[in-house]
């Protein structure tokens, strides 16, 4: 009966957060009123096992806000709200030349998780031509994305590409940034927070970091959104696992799709170029041996920033790792991460003085990151730990409700949830889990 009243209320969350006019879903009311890049890709996935039409419409809502140089970016301003800052006349997207001149949005990005979402929704769907046919006249916008991200984000021609600032990586305010904003001192810049007005101060990032956010901001507007001037100024410059993992993951996506559709052989041999590169270099720059794990690569101070996270376990989910180095990144799993007191998978490693199990990316669980790491999991043959990281998640969504995200500790666990209430992607995600092909 459980997965029956969950199924019903994921669905009722999703139908409740999508605006029929424009054909989109916010992640929640209030909190965040606009569409966001990764989550749409995430609920799309969702409404594949109910509403095929509503997963294209989110797909289709996403890309319209897509530049002429074949950058998606985070935001998409569909509609007119106060609840957020910073909103569309603070980002100034008009700045760039090739931002559209009908709709406005951010100018910066977050993990491009389009390539795989339109592999999902294809595998979902029982009417496999219906969904191809849809594919078609889309998926070349999702190949300028990437060819976008390999010829402005890829100064080494590594095909590992950087990240300008910590909104991109989707993981806001993770303990990782901490370095870079020590060797920042930006203004104190004078607005009114509004996410703190939704949700307890203390789970957010705090004043000072939201001034270093705003700082990478002026320094991308000052020199309207030019990747090669923000690349030679801006003090956060980074390769991030996790961005890079699903960039690789939706390359692969895409590979399989132009075979599916055929006739494609020039951009198939492309993606399988990129493809090489990636894995290699990946393999050579973010892997940390003493850790047994992948870290973030700073590209400024050019060094690795050695700490696990969430986000180090990505990898598996884009088929990146030897066995034997899966198998050592699964260790590392287990014992910062997998301890008895815990829940799968906190955001930032537990046994890390920096650990905060309250306060978004510094510590909770989020369910789109158990999401990946559970696909990797089995991708890799690890079924047992696979089945956990499910099992936990839903042991979460069935007793608190979707919300944003959750205390990793047992001990906590009849008031482990936090942030945003009805939470798009979380109930998006919980209906995958639940109707696994």
């Amino acid at each position: 009966m459980y997965k029956t009243n969950l199924i019903e209320g994921a669905k009722k969350v999703l139908n409740s957060n999508f605006n029929e006019e424009k054909g989109f879903t916010i992640p929640c009311e209030g909190l965040y009123p606009f569409q966001w890049h990764w989550d749409s890709g995430f609920i799309a996935i969702g409404y594949a096992h109910y509403d095929i039409e509503k997963a294209k419409r989110e797909v289709e809502s996403l890309l319209s806000g897509q530049w002429e140089n074949g950058f998606i970016p985070h935001i998409i301003f569909h509609n007119e709200s106060d609840t957020y800052f910073p909103g569309p006349d603070y980002h100034r997207s008009d700045l760039h030349p090739s931002s559209p001149k009908t709709i406005k949005t951010t100018g910066i990005t977050q993990p491009p998780v389009l390539g795989f979402v339109l592999k999902e929704i294809f595998d979902i769907a029982r009417d496999k031509q219906d969904v191809l046919e849809f594919i078609r006249p889309n998926i070349d916008k999702i190949f300028k994305n990437h060819e976008h991200f390999y010829k402005y984000r890829d100064p080494h021609d590594e095909s590992l590409v950087y990240i300008y600032h910590n909104w991109e990586s989707g993981t806001d305010n993770s303990p990782i940034w901490d370095e870079i904003w020590k060797t920042m001192d930006p203004p104190k810049y004078k607005y009114e927070r509004k996410d703190t007005t939704h949700v307890d101060a203390s789970q957010r990032p705090t004043n000072r970091e939201y001034d270093c956010y705003l700082h990478l901001l002026e320094i991308a507007k000052a020199h309207n959104y030019d990747d090669a001037k923000i690349a030679e100024l801006s003090p956060f410059l980074v390769q991030d696992p996790l961005f890079n993992a699903i960039l690789i993951k939706s390359n692969e996506a895409l590979i399989e799709l132009y075979q599916i559709l055929g006739d494609n052989h020039e951009k198939i041999e492309t993606l399988k170029s990129w493809q090489e590169k990636a894995k290699n270099r990946f393999e050579e720059k973010l892997y940390h041996e003493e850790l047994g794990s992948y870290v973030y690569y700073d590209l400024r101070n050019e060094k690795q920033i050695a700490y696990c996270t969430s986000s180090t376990f990505t990898p598996l989910f884009a088929g990146i790792p030897s066995k034997e180095r899966a198998n050592k990144l699964v260790e590392r799993f287990k014992q910062n991460f997998g301890s008895e007191d815990l829940f799968l998978c906190a955001s930032f490693d537990p046994k890390s003085m920096y650990f905060n199990p309250k306060k978004y990316w510094r510590g909770p669980v989020w369910i789109n990151l158990n999401w990946l790491i559970y696909r990797g999991l089995k991708r890799y043959g690890y079924v047992q730990l696979a089945e956990r990281i499910k099992k936990e998640t839903i042991n979460y969504i069935e007793h608190h409700g979707f919300y944003e995200y959750f205390d990793a500790r047992k001990e906590m666990f009849d008031n482990s949830a936090y942030g945003g209430k009805n939470f798009s992607w979380s109930a998006a995600l919980t209906l995958d889990l639940l109707n696994e092909l």
